[in-house]
């Protein structure tokens, strides 16, 4: 019976190797690589994230520290009242402004134009401003490159001489700096305390509150965010809209002759918004004397 010749045996017969699997330890290679380059760029964002992160709060304690505050109880200027002496308005109006002193802030950035505030939040910044709605998406407060960025307003907006709809924009980040913070008005807690639903704005000349009347959560758009409106009917339609969004337990009456706040931050990272519509109820001229 003629035998066969293994092929290892063959190998050995003719002093020859067997051939190595050189593709597949190329490809083991590249995987090492690859994988070995993703927890590089892992451990390289968690760390960015941190010093951003460590950063505005070395900020913030500093502004905090530097923060001049004080509740003027003037009654200041009514504004567009409503007819219904029932209305919670009358009840908002009561509340005291709440001033700052801006010459800290301006000494720091010149593009310093407000002060925002908003009860039982982290939400207690300077509000700047400059040409675009890019620059303080990745800027901090001292100019200086941070991812956190800063909350700004819309340089559309025009906060000495307010149009239909000035918005206020700031990213929503985990720690709740920033508008990290704004999560908390989608919660039964604080939508319970009807004490909330107020916005303190301040300048260097007049100090402002508004009364919210619209929460809600919305895919990624620029309805909302309109700045100005053509004419009283369209302005009309896009407080209606507005209103007819908000899932918080208010109902309160708005119309055309409205100056309206809007607050927009991330609710997630597949473009969703939490958006926050105010109306301002009350202002006061600050001396400069």
């Amino acid at each position: 019976m003629k035998k066969y010749m293994t092929i290892e045996d063959y190998f050995k017969t003719q002093s020859i190797e067997k051939p190595k699997n050189k593709i597949g330890k190329s490809w083991r290679n590249i995987l090492a690589i690859v994988c070995l380059s993703i927890i590089i760029f892992s451990l390289y964002t968690i760390f960015k994230w941190s010093m951003d992160n460590y950063k505005i709060r070395q900020i913030n304690k500093e502004i905090n520290k530097n923060i001049n505050v004080s509740k003027n109880n003037e009654q200041g200027e009514l504004v567009n009242p409503p007819d219904d002496k029932n209305s919670n308005y009358f009840y908002y109006v009561t509340f005291p402004f709440y001033e700052v002193s801006f010459s800290g802030f301006l000494l720091r950035n010149s593009d310093t134009v407000a002060f925002i505030h908003i009860k039982d939040t982290n939400i207690n910044y300077p509000v700047v401003q400059t040409t675009d709605n890019n620059y303080y998406l990745n800027h901090s407060f001292d100019k200086k490159e941070n991812e956190a960025g800063w909350v700004f307003m819309d340089y559309r907006s025009n906060v000495n001489n307010l149009g239909d709809n000035t918005t206020i924009y700031g990213h929503a980040r985990l720690d709740g700096t920033m508008l990290g913070s704004l999560k908390k008005v989608l919660s039964s807690n604080w939508q319970n305390d009807l004490d909330n639903y107020i916005i303190y704005l301040s300048t260097p000349k007049e100090s402002m509150i508004f009364q919210i009347f619209s929460i809600y959560t919305i895919k990624n758009e620029s309805y909302y965010i309109t700045p100005n409106f053509s004419n009283n009917n369209k302005k009309q339609i896009w407080l209606d809209t507005m209103k007819r969004r908000n899932t918080a337990p208010i109902d309160t009456d708005v119309n055309t002759n409205d100056k309206i706040l809007t607050l927009s931050t991330c609710q997630n990272n597949n473009g969703g918004r939490i958006v926050v519509h105010s109306k301002l109820i009350k202002r006061k001229i600050i001396s400069t004397n």
